[in-house]
């Protein structure tokens, strides 16, 4: 067992203990108490006087793994550039667990990250929520099957346009996705034919297997939207399919307010900290965070590692909390909000009892970009510091 004492514990889902004590069984947060324990001697303790313990902090939208830290083209297996529909492509068959950025984002108190395929595509693929500790990813692994990566706007546009190729516009796009929603439909029916007479049962089509569990809402999709007319526009095609989907990056979300709140779904902003690079991204900054929480939405922030590496969370946060949110709403930005747009605030997120032992101590606040990680503990093993 082990057990973090005397430090001032933010637990992000219920009140902050001053001098408090955090015990943990094998994987698992088993005691948290205001004060002292009497612990056996074979407990190995962390003293954190004086330091500040969050939950480890979650990346909501990455691509850490599959990008490479500094491998170039050798490294980079975000984009299958060869179809505008890939839903039979796996994150989980492209992650490098050596990749250098596990290592900062342990140093930078990292604990989840949900990676994926890019956005060069209109159905990208399968994501999936891991730890960043480990050298076998399915070893990491916290959600399999986190969602499809489909992809609005700019990008698709651009890979296939250049290629006089569907999509070479917004129609063609959203096209797209009907289309293969559509052919989904169809196979579902013929599968529960086929249920009944199995002479009818259609031969196994893995992009159909996958987006059959999103008709039937098994998984979302992870929709990339930045401008106002394409996140909406995504939030229409999930409409008329009844199908979840949740809006990442969401740059122009503040300029559709109260469509966002009125359809509640959930919303991730970022990669903030960056440059103006294409045309969608020309209303970008902080002060969407800022309006779409005070409308009374929990907005996650993410940084799109590796646009934004993805140990700069914290500072990320602490720009928008500048911008005008509380420093309390900062924090639930990059840990129990994120756990709830990815479906995994059972595990993690905040310091609870049964909740994952993925804790960081720190040198101080968090959002201080002064302050230090001194300890990540993930699944109750120390994974970065002394």
């Amino acid at each position: 067992m082990k057990a973090i004492i005397n430090g001032t514990i933010i637990t992000v889902a219920n009140e902050t203990i001053e001098q408090g004590t955090i015990l943990i069984d094998g994987d698992k947060i088993v005691q948290i108490s205001k004060g002292a324990l009497e612990l056996s001697a074979d407990v190995e303790v962390f003293d954190a006087t004086g330091k500040v313990v969050t939950p480890g902090l979650i990346e909501v939208h990455g691509h850490i793994g599959i990008c490479e830290e500094g491998m170039g083209w050798e490294g980079d297996d975000t984009n299958e550039m060869t179809d505008p529909s890939t839903p039979y492509v796996r994150a989980l068959d492209a992650i490098n667990p050596f990749d250098r950025a596990f290592v900062d984002a342990r140093k930078g108190g990292v604990t989840t990250v949900h990676t994926m395929p890019g956005s060069a595509n209109v159905i990208g693929g399968e994501t999936i929520v891991i730890k960043t500790a480990g050298t076998i990813v399915e070893d990491m692994v916290l959600k399999a099957v986190a969602g499809i990566k489909v992809a609005f706007g700019e990008n698709p546009k651009r890979i296939y346009g250049d290629r006089k190729q569907l999509p070479s516009t917004r129609m063609g796009t959203a096209a797209v996705l009907r289309r293969e929603l559509t052919k989904a439909q169809g196979y579902l029916e013929k599968c529960q034919i086929g249920k009944q007479d199995p002479e009818k049962m259609p031969d196994k089509d893995l992009g159909m297997e996958v987006l059959v569990k999103v008709l039937k809402k098994e998984i979302p999709l992870r929709a990339h939207a930045h401008r106002a007319d394409d996140i909406v526009t995504a939030i229409r095609i999930a409409d008329e399919f009844n199908v979840d989907i949740t809006i990442e990056h969401c740059t122009e979300g503040h300029k559709i307010v109260e469509f966002l709140k009125q359809k509640q779904v959930n919303i991730a902003v970022g990669p903030t900290l960056s440059s103006r690079s294409k045309i969608e991204l020309q209303d970008l900054g902080f002060e969407t965070v800022k309006i779409l929480m005070e409308a009374g939405i929990e907005v996650s922030i993410l940084t799109d590692h590796p646009v934004i590496p993805v140990q700069y969370i914290p500072i990320c946060a602490a720009l928008a909390a500048k911008e005008g949110i509380t420093e309390e709403e900062a924090l639930k930005a990059i840990t129990i909000y994120p756990a709830k747009h990815l479906g995994i605030a059972d595990r993690v997120g905040s310091i609870e009892v049964g909740k994952d032992a993925d804790i960081v101590i720190w040198s101080g606040y968090p959002l201080d970009y002064r302050s230090k990680v001194e300890r990540t503990i993930i699944n109750g093993h120390v994974v970065y510091g002394n």
